[in-house]
């Protein structure tokens, strides 16, 4: 009838250094902590199965509070340039990839980041048809705000010199007037229309993907945002409940729904918070401006590298009105993505102008990485929570101070500043964006640097402590889906969710962070990766 877990340090996250020796759970709730003798003693007629966690750090169940789980899959899956270096290494993999491919059919790849080459360079389009003669290609930048395509696949997207930006996008043209294949933000759409929808076996295949790689890294859940891209709501939803199912696969999501995938969600009559306890429908999802990388996030000044533009807003002021408010009709929150100042001003006044009935739960600003004073105390004055990565900042440091000038930088990335604030912030990966491993997320919250690097790290007055970067992963993903009474800690009343760990995050080197090893990943009182039978299954 129940579970004891013990032979663990057991962080309570209830306030820092707070810890258990044991654990006793029922029905996959957490029904007592203290001693393991004492424990047993007063279990002793209910206990049917003892865990022993073998001297382990054992933390509430780690949750990502922003990621695509299906584009990690598709990462996983796809050719991954995140970490490729140079623009000769990309092109290299690209020809290797187009060899590979058959016939026609799309070529596809994930990640590129132009800010990790010397010289900064952007393929043309031109350069691309070299690689693969007459085949379509569709290169999704590491920030998914941009694509680079190639002639084929501008053509068959009917894109020329004629055709114009469209709201909340741009194509990137040269001096004759001609695209380059450089497609930012709502212009990327123009190709994802023509591009062959995928099918539910290819969709299942990268949530099952994504699931499993998750709870390897210790993560027992993520709110994610997959319901509108991948051939409608219907589809994708139903292999999230076919993947989730609760017996095979456990592993706790949160879906966001974005605007466009409402109506559809309403007319087949899926409108549950909670679809199963592991499945849960959230807040309305909605773009607000871009991403800094390409300079659409949408600034108040600017940009300092580059004076001609202050970047995109994805929607009209009057729209993203009418959207929130087609939102609150539907007695929901919303869930703003919003990266420049001027995004986040707009995404404030939006939120004031239809505030959030009481008992609907809680708005979320994502990323936030631009602020200002005055927006600091108008978010306070409002119940939202913010969904920061802090992995951020080692990805977009140095090159981002080249974009916001250093008068702007205090007010970026400004985490410390933001918690002592009083803000409740939660944290995530955004991946396929960053890596999901919530380790590197709580090492950047702390050391505001890559491992191994020697300076004391971007903005280093901003640094969070261990138990503040931990809680960003536990209590702090909990309170954005209001589930801080039974998410987040490891107290009674509690979910069983566990991250266990070969290392004491509190007291380790900070380096020592990344390196820590996941020993098992318990969701629901329910191992769902052991670091031996992974051994097991690899040997």
């Amino acid at each position: 009838m129940g579970t004891l877990w013990y032979n663990g340090t057991f962080f309570t996250m209830n306030k820092e250094g707070e810890a258990a020796e044991a654990v006793y759970v029922e029905n996959g709730a957490i029904q007592a902590i203290g001693e393991k003798e004492r424990l047993e003693q007063q279990y002793k007629d209910h206990i049917t199965a003892k865990k022993d966690v073998g001297g382990a750090y054992v933390y509430p169940g780690f949750v990502d509070s922003h990621l695509h789980l299906i584009g990690h899959g598709e990462r996983l899956l796809r050719l991954d340039l995140s970490e490729v270096e140079s623009a000769a290494e990309m092109k290299q993999l690209l020809q290797e990839k187009a060899l590979e491919s058959k016939g026609e059919e799309w070529l596809f790849a994930e990640g590129w980041n132009e800010n990790n080459f010397s010289d900064r360079k952007i393929f043309h389009r031109s350069e691309l048809d070299e690689i693969a003669p007459g085949k379509p290609m569709y290169l999704s930048r590491i920030c998914r705000h941009a694509a680079l395509v190639n002639s084929e696949a501008l053509k068959r997207a009917g894109i020329s010199s004629a055709t114009p930006d469209p709201p909340g996008g741009v194509i990137v043209r040269d001096l004759q007037g001609e695209p380059t294949g450089y497609l930012l933000d709502t212009a990327t759409e123009l190709i994802k229309q023509v591009i062959p929808p995928v099918t539910e076996e290819y969709i299942r295949k990268a949530l099952t993907t994504a699931v499993d790689d998750l709870v390897k890294v210790g993560l027992v859940g993520g709110h994610t945002e997959d319901l509108f891209y991948y051939g409608g709501f219907l589809r994708t939803f139903k292999q999230f409940r076919d993947v989730i199912d609760g017996k095979r696969r456990k592993f706790r999501a949160h879906l966001l729904i974005h605007h466009e995938a409402l109506a559809e969600m309403e007319a087949a009559g899926i409108n549950e918070r909670e679809v199963s306890p592991f499945l849960e429908l959230g807040a309305v999802k909605i773009f607000v401006d871009g991403a800094l990388g390409g300079r659409t996030a949408l600034l108040i000044d600017p940009y300092t590298d580059d004076p001609s533009t202050s970047g995109v807003a994805i929607h009209p002021e009057e729209e993203l009105l009418k959207l929130v408010k087609l939102a609150r009709s539907k007695g929901r929150p919303v869930a703003l993505h919003t990266i420049g100042d001027r995004a986040l001003a707009l995404s404030l006044a939006a939120i004031e102008t239809y505030p959030l009935a009481a008992g609907n739960g809680r708005d979320r600003l994502i990323h936030v990485q631009v602020v200002q004073d005055e927006l600091i105390e108008q978010m306070k004055r409002l119940p939202v929570v913010l969904d920061i990565q802090p992995r951020f900042v080692v990805s977009d440091f140095p090159w981002v101070m080249e974009r916001l000038g250093h008068d702007r930088l205090p007010h970026s990335f400004a985490w410390k500043s933001l918690l002592e604030r009083g803000l409740h912030c939660a944290g995530g990966s955004d991946a396929p964006i960053e890596p999901v491993d919530p380790l590197l997320g709580i090492h950047a919250a702390v050391t505001r640097r890559k491992a191994g690097e020697s300076h004391e790290g971007y903005l280093p007055e901003q640094k969070l402590s261990v138990f503040e970067a931990v809680t960003l992963f536990t209590g702090g993903s909990a309170y954005a889906i209001n589930k801080e009474n039974e998410r987040g800690k490891i107290a009674p009343g509690f979910t069983a969710d566990f991250t266990v760990l070969d290392t004491n995050l509190f007291t380790c080197e900070p380096d020592r962070i990344v390196s820590a090893k996941v020993v098992m990943t318990v969701v629901d009182d329910t191992v769902m990766y052991s670091s031996s039978e992974d051994h097991d299954a690899a040997s």
